[in-house]
């Protein structure tokens, strides 16, 4: 086992899942408390992060199917569970990578790395073995989603340096998180048009909007011991620069409907994902930690609404 953090060992109990854990999640209800550690390192019982990898593979799913053809369901459940796993995988990596930083982070502190929870060794092993279950999925894809996937793996690996290096991580993230898209849109139509580097843009700036709205719960700590984050770098025009992300998100997604020649049920719910992207930038709270992860897990909504969206239309 790594050793505790002098400030988890003084302050919480051995087993305390993170502060920003779901209240009563089936982890902490429903898991031997021996596997606990391991789901809380793959975020099992934050499943937010699950669904904004999923999303931009599902729209791409849903756009590059021919006319009238039915959804894929097989494909839907590959990157379901695909998702899953190599989100985890990248969660477990990135904890390793900043189980310094975590520490000395009040919203990060107890996560199962620097609070001893799980050893380095164990978290390396943990790693790999999520890998390989996303590899046997891969697997089950047409040679260039293949290749695409293998491909996704070095932006994996370099967005958790990026915080040390950039003000713009939040970037870096956003093309690991939604290449999902040009993977999608691969696997269904074996080939890549210009329409999936427009999807994956718009997706880009999406994430670049909702990850300024996370890490806008951090911005202090971060400060503290030299993190960078668009938060930070924004600061009190962290709103304004979100509303802006949120609007070339729309943007982008109206000029993938116009190539595509989707039908008036994706402009509908274009609109109704441009109401919901108003409600988040007007309401927003900057100072607000819990105001901030609210509206940072409202973008599921948001990316349901645009999967029914590319579905209907």
């Amino acid at each position: 086992m790594t050793k505790p953090s002098p400030e988890v060992t003084d302050q919480a109990p051995a087993d305390a899942p993170p502060a920003d854990a779901v209240a009563g999640h089936w982890v902490e209800r429903w898991l031997p408390a021996g596997w606990r550690p391991y789901a809380r390192l793959s975020r099992l019982d934050r499943p937010i992060g699950t669904w904004l990898l999923l999303l931009p593979g599902w729209w791409a799913i849903a756009l590059a199917r021919p006319p009238e053809a039915e959804l894929d369901a097989w494909l839907i459940l590959l990157f379901g569970i695909g998702a899953l796993v190599m989100r985890g995988a990248g969660c477990t990596f990135n904890d390793i990578v900043d189980r310094d930083f975590d520490g000395r982070v009040e919203r990060t502190r107890l996560r199962p790395i620097p609070s001893g929870q799980v050893s380095l060794t164990g978290a390396w092993i943990w790693l790999v073995a999520q890998a390989l279950v996303g590899f046997l999925i891969l697997v089950q894809m047409n040679a260039l989603a293949i290749w695409l996937g293998v491909a996704s793996l070095g932006l994996v690996a370099i967005y958790p340096f990026m915080k040390r290096y950039t003000w713009w991580p939040q970037f870096f993230l956003g093309l690991a998180f939604n290449w999902g898209a040009v993977l999608g849109y691969a696997a269904v139509a074996g080939r890549l048009d210009w329409i999936t580097l427009v999807l994956y843009a718009s997706g880009i700036v999406w994430t670049l909007g909702y990850d300024t709205v996370y890490a806008l719960q951090d911005k202090e700590d971060d400060a503290l011991i030299g993190v960078k984050s668009t938060a930070r770098l924004f600061g009190d025009r962290a709103r304004l620069w979100i509303a802006g992300f949120y609007d070339l998100t729309l943007l982008g997604l109206a000029v993938v409907g116009w190539m595509a020649g989707l039908g008036w049920p994706y402009w509908i719910g274009l609109g109704l994902a441009a109401l919901h992207f108003a409600w988040q930038a007007l309401t927003l709270k900057p100072d607000d930690s819990a105001d901030c992860l609210t509206k940072f897990r409202a973008n599921r909504d948001v990316g349901l609404i645009l999967f029914a969206a590319f579905l209907l239309g």
